[in-house]
């Protein structure tokens, strides 16, 4: 056979498919995947839907349970006159500070217990056994030392992101294989490069996943100090409103704290997507 042959029969390929596949039956054809922000707002529009219904039939009294139109007249009424915008702000800026200081000490510290052996059985099962406690039992003690002021807020805050970033960096840095290591030797690499080519790429996923776990535990116990202490944040609204019954205040607080907390981790997975440029690369290949 000759090349022009072969290239003719090579090109006639993709129409024979393309015929093949017109014949498959409708009905046999593999349905199209429904995209996956579809699927995460099917559950709570599925809930406010029979939330709304519940309150129209009477079924829910509005103290225990507000409809929705309560909540959202709410909401407006918030966003209109700045009180939730200001809220915001506070609750966020506190957010950005405690887990800022709790991410760079915990990367610091979890690579330090990955990297050094020595360092690892000192300083680490302290830190296992504080991971252990939960942060704002050790509120009231660190009240006695700091007040009720902002230091308190941030340093509770910046307690509870290390943690999980610290656990998540020391293994994912434990986890790497010896056999990349062993290679990185047969290479000649220095420190430096043994560092940046080996030891961070096999890191990667595990310290994300401290530093996504972190960030969660930061918002989380951002409210709970906001409630113990503080006079303005998310948190002081959510108790605000249980002082005075209003609890589409509440409501309304509670839902700005998770479409908050949703963002922040939205983008931080973002530029985990961009911190490993190889499993993009694997996900376009299949």
């Amino acid at each position: 056979m000759s090349l022009t042959q072969t290239l003719d029969t090579r090109s006639a390929r993709p129409e024979a498919a393309q015929v093949a596949s017109l014949a498959v039956p409708a009905h046999r054809r593999r349905p199209r995947a429904i995209p996956a922000a579809v699927l995460g707002l099917g559950f709570p529009t599925v809930l406010v839907v029979v939330w709304w219904a519940a309150a129209r039939a009477g079924l829910l009294p509005e103290q225990i349970l507000p409809a929705p139109q309560a909540i959202l007249e709410t909401f407006l009424g918030l966003v209109g006159d700045g009180t939730l915008a200001t809220h915001l702000k506070v609750s966020t800026e506190r957010v950005l500070i405690g887990f800022g200081i709790g991410a760079v000490g915990g990367l610091a510290f979890g690579a330090a217990a990955g990297l050094s052996p020595t360092f690892r059985a000192f300083f680490y099962p302290p830190v296992q056994a504080v991971a252990r406690v939960n942060v704002l039992a050790w509120m009231p003690l660190l009240t006695l030392f700091m007040g009720i002021d902002e230091p308190l807020k941030y340093v509770v805050i910046a307690w509870s992101a290390a943690i999980p970033v610290i656990l998540g960096t020391a293994r994912g840095i434990e986890a790497v294989s010896p056999a990349f290591r062993e290679l990185g030797q047969a290479l000649q690499f220095d420190t430096r490069d043994t560092l940046r080519l080996i030891v961070l790429p096999g890191a990667v996923p595990s310290l994300f996943a401290g530093l996504r776990e972190g960030l969660a535990n930061a918002w989380q116990t951002l409210v709970l100090a906001e409630l113990f202490a503080s006079f303005e944040g998310l948190g002081y609204l959510m108790t605000w409103g249980r002082q005075l019954f209003q609890l589409d205040l509440v409501i309304v607080a509670m839902i700005v704290v998770a479409i908050a907390g949703l963002a922040m981790d939205l983008l931080l997975r973002a530029v985990e997507r961009r911190a490993q440029p190889w499993k993009k690369g694997t996900a376009d290949v299949h």
